[in-house]
């Protein structure tokens, strides 16, 4: 059976060339924490999430920071209480990345992201934003759920792929479905 494009291009993600991905991070660490990118690293991803070469979309490249998700100690006085030391952010890497990008172009909505590698001090992701204004986008009838008023601020709502997962809206693996009400909530409103 004859195989397509995208089959070989996940198969190569799957055990990239360390050489050229390094040497690739290497220059990535070099430049901005948020790049525009003229096509995507992984094509066959960004096609799996939405992306079309057509006007109206941009990719991001975003550069994170590994580690230090733990709550710094306040510096001026608080009871103990109030200290909250032993927090941590509960938000996953993928959903603060999309709220960089969020942040960084405002006139574009978020529409997913993927990652294209990582190494000791970084996480490097890319991510597909929108422009809900542009006639193609409007007309396209796959994409014009993200023109409507609804769908502003998506990344920094939670909305997004990642944000969803991280507040536990979405199943993993051996674990039931998140519920909206909680179970406490229905208790209190006598259900």
């Amino acid at each position: 059976m004859a195989r397509g494009l995208y089959y070989y291009l996940r198969e190569a993600w799957k055990k990239p060339d360390i050489k050229t991905l390094r040497e690739r991070m290497i220059s990535w660490r070099k430049s901005q924490a948020i790049e525009k990118v003229d096509k995507p690293l992984r094509l066959d991803r960004a096609r799996g999430l939405g992306y079309k070469d057509k006007k109206g979309f941009l990719v991001v490249r975003v550069r994170l920071k590994r580690g230090g998700h733990k709550r710094s100690r306040p510096n001026k006085g608080r009871r103990s209480k109030r200290l909250h030391t032993r927090k941590n952010l509960k938000m996953n890497y993928k959903w603060i990345a999309e709220q960089r990008a969020g942040r960084k172009f405002k006139n574009l909505e978020v529409l997913n992201s993927y990652l294209i590698g990582k190494d000791g001090v970084h996480y490097f992701y890319e991510v597909i934003l929108l422009n809900p204004s542009v006639p193609e986008i409007k007309n396209d009838k796959t994409l014009n759920w993200i023109s409507k008023s609804g769908n502003k601020g998506r990344a920094m709502r939670g909305l997004t792929s990642a944000g969803k997962k991280s507040r536990g809206l979405r199943a993993s693996k051996g674990k039931s479905h998140k519920v909206r009400p909680s179970v406490r909530a229905g208790k209190r409103r006598g259900k």
